[in-house]
């Protein structure tokens, strides 16, 4: 007893600089649309000349779906600057993302303002999105409950209560079956009426991911605390009591991703959480449980896209009392995940006279899971430390290919100058570019299990 008392003195000392270093920027509190929309303009305010505000569109009730960009030319893609993005808020009642989405952006702008080398680094060669809340509509009916009676479903969906985690176009299935007959293993082509068949939020989402060249992403949820990495729908029918691993092309590299948030979080690696034990406090989604239409598998087979799942916190809607540990548990992980962006091999591709190449295939020896290149010519492809054979090609043009080392630090630079391909091999080029496009229609238009 007598030893607790001599400490309190000391932890008096300490009180005020630990309250002024948990309420920098904000008051630690949960924020209603308006509230939400108010921070993110006062962090525009503040930092007006590397930030800008936009929307992606609107929910079905009508709230904007806003980002909130981070860039030294906000509104402009630079070649060879990858895009990133944190998307919070996806089912309505796990609120922590959306909260720490909003102190990230603080955390950001007053960071960059006092002059810290690794905040500016990553805001001048980064263009970082920020969506806190893609589903507005569902926090304000959990919101209405409140932190004590909030329930574990109520306020889950949107306004039409759909769960927008499974509303995505379901391209795991075609995925599978281009598996078995050596089709396509990327930007796999939507189905038909796609945009009748899911929510504005989904389709918000998803013009989104179309206008920009996203190279890495997470999404924030909470529920358990848990680092959830491709793929989530598994490759077999589910049995009762058996999960399947359901591994991607790019799986060592999806599990580092994992780890690296999972170790930079201060207890996600212990792997004890919410009564639920996770090795290394990551999972493959399959093996965890079998999740159809879901937004992280479809950003990996649509676009350039690699996204992992976040679940944060035990409580699906912390008290506002919870949210300075929970900022302060999650702050380094936020920023040493973003910085994976930067990691493997990045470059252009011109044709003969140096003119960019949009859309070209950028492929991996060994890795069946090819990326492209953007409008600009420039693409980025995420790999783990090693030596790799890469191909670059398009129609019209031979393909070359390369051999790099890549290391632990930046990414490696590695352009390509493509020749115009022979007349007599246009076609038969032309035919390879497109080949197993097509496939059986109940692949195309698949419908809820």
């Amino acid at each position: 007893m007598h030893q607790r008392w001599t400490l309190l003195p000391r932890l008096c000392a300490l009180l005020p600089g630990l309250m002024g270093l948990l309420a920098s920027g904000s008051d630690f509190q949960h924020h209603r649309y308006e509230e939400m929309v108010r921070a993110l303009y006062a962090v525009h305010s503040e930092c007006p000349y590397i930030t800008r505000i936009y929307s992606i569109g609107r929910s079905v009730e009508g709230r904007h779906l806003y980002v909130l960009e981070f860039s030294d030319n906000p509104g402009i893609h630079e070649e060879l600057e990858p895009e990133f993005k944190y998307v919070g808020n996806m089912h309505g009642n796990e609120v922590l993302g959306r909260e720490l989405l909003i102190k990230l952006s603080q955390f950001l702008c007053e960071e960059y303002r006092a002059g810290n080398q690794r905040i500016t680094r990553l805001i001048h060669d980064t263009r970082i999105h920020i969506l806190p809340s893609m589903n507005p509509d569902g926090y304000e009916v959990a919101a209405k409950q409140g932190p004590e009676f909030n329930g574990y479903l109520v306020g889950r969906g949107n306004a039409r209560e759909i769960d927008l985690n499974r509303n995505f176009p379901d391209l795991n299935a075609l995925m599978y079956y281009y598996e078995k007959t050596n089709g396509r293993n990327h930007h796999l082509p939507l189905p038909d009426n796609w945009e009748h068949q899911v929510e504005p939020e989904t389709l918000a989402v998803i013009k989104w991911m179309q206008n920009y060249n996203f190279i890495l992403s997470a999404n924030l949820h909470g529920g358990a605390v848990v680092a959830n990495y491709p793929f989530d729908k598994s490759r077999d029918p589910r049995i009762r009591g058996r999960t399947t691993y359901a591994a991607t092309p790019d799986d060592k590299l999806f599990r580092q991703l994992a780890r690296t948030y999972s170790y930079a979080h201060s207890w996600m690696h212990k792997g004890w959480n919410c009564g639920d034990f996770f090795d290394e406090g990551i999972t493959n989604g399959a093996s965890w449980y079998s999740l159809s239409k879901g937004m992280q598998d479809f950003n990996y087979l649509y676009t350039n896209c690699f996204e992992i799942t976040l679940e944060l916190s035990c409580d699906k809607f912390p008290p506002a009392a919870a949210l300075p540990r929970e900022w302060l548990g999650n702050r380094e992980a936020l920023v040493s995940y973003l910085e994976q962006v930067h990691h493997g091999i990045k470059g252009m591709v011109y044709d003969e006279n140096n003119n960019p190449i949009g859309n070209a295939e950028i492929s991996v020896s060994g890795i069946n899971h090819d990326v492209t290149s953007g409008v600009d010519g420039d693409y980025f492809r995420l790999l783990l430390p090693g030596t790799y054979t890469v191909t670059a090609s398009a129609p019209g043009y031979l393909p070359y290919t390369s051999t790099v080392t890549v290391g632990p630090a930046e990414a490696i630079q590695l352009h390509f100058h493509l020749k115009t391909a022979p007349k007599q091999n246009l076609k038969a080029k032309h035919h390879h570019g497109k080949k197993n496009l097509s496939s059986p229609k109940a692949n195309l238009k698949l419908g809820p299990r």
